[in-house]
């Protein structure tokens, strides 16, 4: 097995630094892969299930790889409001994903927050942090086309 993240080397063994190490090395790679998840047991040793434990209790932690694209639909109360369901369908509809999953090209994940603070634009996206607003169908999918074809690109 190769050696342990090098974020680890700054934390001490003590299993109170577990949930350091799980964001330092979320932090670095974008998610939380099965060798993390064993190179981490084995350096604060412990069984990967308690690991697995810490994962699956705490919503902030990714277990898959995210895409290229992170879409984030709002769903604070102006926008939903305004719509956000159907911009959260739309995307579904158009990318074949739903909330928290990859799209199989591996360019687009979606997840769906409490609020992007934009109430004012409702219903809102944002795409790695920028932000779409008064959103309608047209205007949605001409996005989704445009960061599309950007990723067939790069």
């Amino acid at each position: 097995m190769p050696e342990p993240k090098s974020c680890l080397f700054n934390l001490d063994k003590d299993r109170s630094n577990l949930i350091k190490a799980l964001q330092l090395t979320q932090e670095s790679e974008g998610y939380i892969s099965d060798q993390a998840v064993h190179q981490i047991s084995d350096y604060f040793t412990i069984p990967p299930v308690d690991v697995e434990g810490v994962l699956s209790f705490y919503t902030q932690f990714k277990r898959t790889k995210p895409g290229k694209y992170i879409i984030a639909v709002c769903d604070g109360t102006a926008c939903h409001i305004k719509g956000s369901s159907l911009v959260a369908n739309w995307i579904t509809d158009f990318l074949d994903i739903k909330s928290g999953e990859t799209s199989n090209d591996g360019l687009f994940s979606l997840e769906t927050v409490a609020c992007l603070g934009c109430c004012s634009l409702a219903p809102v996206i944002s795409i790695n942090g920028k932000v779409f607003g008064n959103l309608d169908r047209k205007k949605l999918l001409k996005v989704l086309k445009k960061y599309q074809q950007m990723g067939k690109h790069d």
